[in-house]
């Protein structure tokens, strides 16, 4: 019997309450990419709220099945990665209860996500997408708002310009006005100039009255029938009041949905595989008939008559084309030649267009195709994301928006980057389809796989503080000592005399090996990569030095506790080789960059022991000060 226990629970609500979250901000984000695209298309069209209303709603529809995937990568990680800064995964791995285990309410509740994912993209996505559509390009068709500029030349209008030098925004009176009119053609055209004028659309908002006062009307009167001539008679009238009537749609008018019967993406499952049927027919049927003409255009069966027959039978089994044509006359060869060039531009030409016809359908039958695949890795897409997210969660062990949106986005846009191409070259033909859309899950699927196997074995494959570790001793960055305060309480005093007899001890021994050891010369290469032998002295010298650090850190003198926070960390074996390991060394030793590199990063690290030993030395010299002083 399955049992739901209380950490099933937590973890669900855990969950929840961030993919809830997650899930609207990631709509959101996919929403202003998708309104960035076509923002041209809606400025300046005076478009009402209810049609704006409408686009925003289908745009939502349309990318929610896209938005789940980004939310339950970026909630599944963040709900592991706070159980993992918190500590409480792994009280629950303490418990008995293993990562796989703790997955299980997600595991369902994400089944679930993906199945509402599919039935949005094979029954509301489609009709979204389609209503979509039309708007869009209801939109685009769609004439800009009236808006006449100040000072330039409006081309909103359609064959119209208009020049307004000002305009009352009380009244809606222009003043000083210049109308470009166009006509059929550049010759037939009128310039209309005014004092003032109103502009006003129509109660059908399907035409423009302009009214205009005080003008004259300049208009090219040349006939289509006159010859070419320099001079082009014109007509010129003056006016008091002129009112004209200019074609101008100002109206939002949705267009036939019946254009997008070819859009794959408007389909469902069942809409696709019986159209894909039709499809293969109708284009099978196309070939068939461009076959059969070709055939019969380049491989005729002539029929003969008896003579035609005999004739034939006269020039033998084989017939040499070269032999007839070389009894042809000089003029006969030329037009035999000329006819023969003709005939094969004209079917190149005949043979392009066929082919315009056949690559359209091919495209459309891809289409068909790439969107069936399309539907199922979408939904698919939801399951893998969460085997990478929560997995990558339990290892980075980092709650709230840093490292998480960080790591979601840089997983989304490989999953992106990937998707999108072999969606494109599947698209070209370029790619098989299985190939192109099967490109994402291929890559993805065995790295979720991985990912959650190295999290269920606690592996550190992930672990930041791993590689910032790494990066530290590649580029010999220094440790900084943690500051020691004061203790409140203190069980046992430092012991001043020995301490003091230990630091005066260790000058000695940093005088005596600065005297042996030139650290600021270059080290010996030879040594350093072949025949390594380790420095405990130096060793030796941070083991004391700890012991005394120690000892002094339960003192309450303020100087005292000053000092031994000036005393450096001190790396006991860089300055020594590159590595622990000998073969490493003589790898590092024959690849010349890398051996390059480790030879100058150890050499730093001998500059940097010499000036850590003349630091220890001076503060060994306070120190022994002022316990001396202390003393009396």
């Amino acid at each position: 019997m399955l049992r739901i226990k209380k950490l099933d629970i937590f973890i669900a609500k855990q969950f929840g309450l961030l993919f809830a979250g997650t899930f609207f901000i990631s709509l959101f984000v996919l929403m202003m990419q998708f309104l960035w695209k076509y923002v041209d298309d809606l400025i300046g069209k005076g478009l009402s709220m209810e049609v704006l209303a409408q686009f925003f709603w289908y745009m939502a529809l349309m990318l929610i099945p896209q938005a789940l995937p980004l939310a339950i990568l970026l909630a599944s990680l963040m709900t592991f990665g706070n159980l993992g800064e918190s500590s409480e995964l792994t009280a629950i791995k303490a418990s008995g209860v293993s990562l796989i285990q703790s997955f299980r309410p997600l595991i369902v509740i994400v089944l679930l996500i993906t199945g509402a994912s599919f039935y949005f993209e094979n029954n509301i996505g489609p009709n979204s997408q389609m209503h979509l559509a039309q708007l869009m390009l209801s939109m685009k068709e769609k004439s800009p708002e009236l808006e006449i500029p100040e000072g330039i030349f409006y081309d909103g209008i359609p064959q119209t310009n208009i020049y307004v030098e000002k305009k009352n925004v009380n009244t809606g009176k222009l003043y000083n006005i210049m109308v470009y009119r166009q006509t059929e053609s550049y010759e037939d055209q009128a310039i209309i100039l005014a004092d003032s004028g109103m502009l006003q659309s129509t109660a059908d908002k399907k035409h423009l009255q302009m009214t205009m006062w005080n003008g004259e009307w300049y208009e090219n009167m040349r006939n289509n029938n006159m010859v070419e001539s320099a001079n082009v008679p014109y007509r010129r009238e003056s006016f008091t009041s002129k009112r004209i009537i200019i074609d101008f749609n100002g109206d939002f008018n949705l267009t036939d949905a019946s254009v997008f019967g070819n859009d794959a993406r408007t389909k469902s499952l069942s809409k696709i595989h019986t159209d894909l049927d039709s499809l293969n027919h109708t284009y099978d049927s196309i070939g068939d008939s461009y076959y059969k003409a070709a055939a019969s255009l380049y491989y005729p069966a002539p029929k003969l008559t008896k003579q035609g027959a005999a004739n034939v039978k006269k020039l033998g089994p084989t017939i040499n084309i070269d032999t007839l044509y070389d009894h042809l006359t000089p003029d006969n060869k030329k037009l035999v030649v000329e006819q023969a060039l003709q005939q094969v531009n004209m079917e190149t030409g005949d043979l392009e267009f066929k082919s315009m016809v056949t690559s359209d359908g091919d495209k459309i039958i891809r289409q068909h195709k790439i969107e069936i695949i399309n539907k199922f890795t979408i939904a698919l897409s939801c399951l893998i994301f969460f085997f990478i997210g929560a997995p990558l969660g339990a290892i980075i062990r980092k709650g709230g928006l840093g490292v998480p949106i960080i790591t979601s986005v840089a997983v989304f846009i490989v999953y992106y980057i990937l998707d999108n191409t072999g969606y494109r070259m599947a698209r070209q033909g370029a790619w098989t389809i299985w190939f192109g859309k099967g490109l994402s899950p291929a890559v993805l699927i065995p790295t979720a796989i991985f990912i959650t196997y190295k999290a269920n074995n606690d592996s550190a494959v992930f672990n930041l503080d791993a590689y910032k570790d790494l990066f530290r001793r590649m580029f010999g960055l220094r440790i900084k000592r943690a500051t020691i305060a004061s203790k409140e309480v203190i069980i046992t005093d430092p012991d001043y005399t020995g301490d003091a007899e230990i630091l005066q001890q260790m000058n000695a021994r940093i005088e005596q090996y600065e005297t042996v050891h030139n650290l600021k010369s270059p080290p010996n290469v030879i040594k350093t990569f072949f025949k390594y032998k380790p420095d405990h002295e130096i060793e030796q010298l941070s083991e004391d030095l700890e012991k005394v650090i120690n000892d002094l850190g339960n003192t309450r003198d303020r100087f005292i506790l000053s000092y031994i926070n000036r005393y450096p960390v001190l790396a006991v074996k860089a300055h020594t080789r590159p590595f622990e390991s000998k073969w490493k060394n003589i790898a590092a030793a024959i690849i010349i960059p890398a051996g390059m590199f480790f030879y100058c990063r150890m050499w730093r690290f001998r500059i940097r022991l010499d000036r850590d030993l003349r630091v220890i030395y001076k503060t060994n010299n306070d120190v022994i000060t002022r316990i001396r002083t202390k003393g009396k």
